[in-house]
């Protein structure tokens, strides 16, 4: 064991063997600290090493697929009709208003209506002809006279009738002869009417050209304005 006084010869010879102070040191080696904390750094870069530059793209590509694409907004397109509303009239089992697929043909429409009549006359119509939505279709019966056959843009005739309205003060005789029931004939007699006793204010009036009675007038009432 270590007593007093060998603790004060130890104290003794330190202070002998070090007679060097702290400030005599900093003073004398002091240019090495700053080479020695360069070293530090250094080591310390080395055995940190940074990531790669490869490393950070593939991380920003990660990321990228990693977000939800962006959903853009598409203008809303109405889908194309897959039927059309066709009205069949005159000499048919079932005459109305029909729904038929589209691309339907006429014979597809008299189908529909329950087939011809014995009255009617089937050679008015033309069966392998195609059917357009809001189409008016009028059968004649034998011996009728058939109006001629047309089909305009914008409107569409089979058996003498045609969508769009014939305006009885301005028709042609050939839009005339468009109507269910009227020929060439009865066409002059209507234009010849007008001509001489003005226009026709109702379409009651259509009564009053010869060769023109109830029963026409009732076939073709549907097709005609004087407005």
């Amino acid at each position: 064991m270590y007593n007093s006084d060998s603790f004060y010869l130890i104290a003794s010879w330190r202070k002998e063997e070090c007679p060097l102070k702290l400030s005599e040191l900093q003073s004398k080696f002091g240019w090495l600290l700053i080479p020695a904390a360069v070293l530090v750094l250094v080591a310390f870069y080395f055995l940190n090493p940074q990531e790669k530059p490869e490393e950070n793209l593939q991380a920003s590509l990660d990321l990228i697929q990693a977000e939800p694409p962006q959903q853009t907004e598409t203008p809303t397109q109405n889908p194309a009709p897959t039927t059309l509303m066709v009205d069949i009239k005159g000499q048919v089992a079932k005459p109305g208003v029909y729904e038929l697929p589209v691309d339907s043909r006429m014979t597809d429409a008299i189908d529909a209506a329950g087939g011809f009549l014995a009255a009617a006359e089937p050679k008015a119509i033309n069966l392998a002809m195609k059917v357009v939505d809001e189409m008016v279709i009028y059968v004649p019966e034998i011996g009728e006279e058939a109006a001629l056959p047309t089909a305009q843009p914008g409107a569409a005739a089979a058996g003498g009738a045609k969508e769009a309205l014939v305006n009885l003060n301005t028709a042609t005789d050939v839009e005339l002869m468009t109507l269910p029931g009227i020929g060439p004939s009865k066409a002059e007699a209507i234009i010849a009417y007008r001509t001489d006793s003005g226009s026709f204010q109702k379409i009651e009036d259509l009564k009053n050209v010869t060769g023109i009675g109830d029963k026409t007038f009732e076939k073709l009432k549907d097709s005609i304005t004087v407005n």
